[in-house]
């Protein structure tokens, strides 16, 4: 993925500089991207069978950095380890292969990104565009045999994109788990979420490294917080058990 860096953080490096030669091209000198790869959307189910589909939890976070990939893959490692076949997407973002591994490494058996949907990155894309998608990478988790789906969504809950798609999370999911690294950010994060309205199972995420932190945070929102590690170790089927109703 090539672009121009307009701003940055002043923690970054400058960015590489680099020379466009031209786009790559088919046999018959047409541009390619990666619309032309992507991956066949999954037909609908007939209206006289509706689809059943997997438990879907989101993993949203509070901003960058705040330990949405760990968590989500404290989900995958939950549920892989109770034997079930889990399903891992990373919604919105820019192109890179970590957070696919990070599934991977955790026990996902089904990983989609929004690159396997034709995106480089999601940044520009209309809402409708990114919404349809979302549920696109449900329904083909579903498709592949995914029991139980996470869906992580980039950044956090102030950014644009973000804050639309939480607006329709409770078309797609069943619940989200916030990832925050402080106490007064959950609290934030749980009112922001309960206002669309969706679901919050849980707060995880860098506040977990904090006894006192997370003490504090569970205090502020009456929720569990639950490390990464917690959640592999049974707290993720607790989760779809307890606190997700049953469809």
């Amino acid at each position: 993925m090539i672009g121009v860096a307009v701003s940055r953080h002043t923690g970054c490096s400058p960015p590489t500089e680099l020379d466009v030669l031209g786009p790559l091209t088919d046999d018959h000198g047409r541009p390619l991207s990666l619309e032309h790869f992507a991956r066949p959307w999954t037909p609908p189910a007939p209206q006289s069978q509706p689809p059943m589909q997997p438990p879907t939890v989101a993993v949203v976070g509070s901003s960058m950095n705040s330990g949405k990939t760990t968590t989500a893959a404290g989900l995958i490692s939950g549920w892989t380890r109770a034997g079930l076949v889990a399903g891992a997407a990373k919604v919105t973002g820019s192109g890179s292969g970590k957070d696919r591994w990070a599934y991977i490494d955790a026990g996902a058996r089904h990983v989609v990104d929004f690159l396997d949907f034709g995106m480089s990155s999601t940044f520009g894309y209309p809402p409708e565009r990114l919404l349809k998608t979302m549920g696109a990478m449900r329904d083909a988790l579903g498709h592949d045999g995914a029991e139980a789906i996470v869906l992580e969504i980039a950044d956090g809950l102030l950014q644009e994109e973000t804050r639309r798609l939480a607006g329709q999370l409770s078309t797609i999911c069943r619940g989200a788990v916030l990832a925050v690294g402080d106490a007064l950010a959950a609290r934030a994060g749980v009112d922001l979420l309960d206002a669309v309205p969706v679901p919050v199972l849980a707060v995880s995420g860098l506040i977990t490294a904090s006894p006192l932190a997370s003490r504090e945070a569970a205090a502020a929102t009456g929720l569990p917080v639950l490390s990464p590690s917690q959640l592999a170790d049974g707290a993720a089927v607790d989760l779809l058990a307890e606190r997700i109703p049953a469809p």
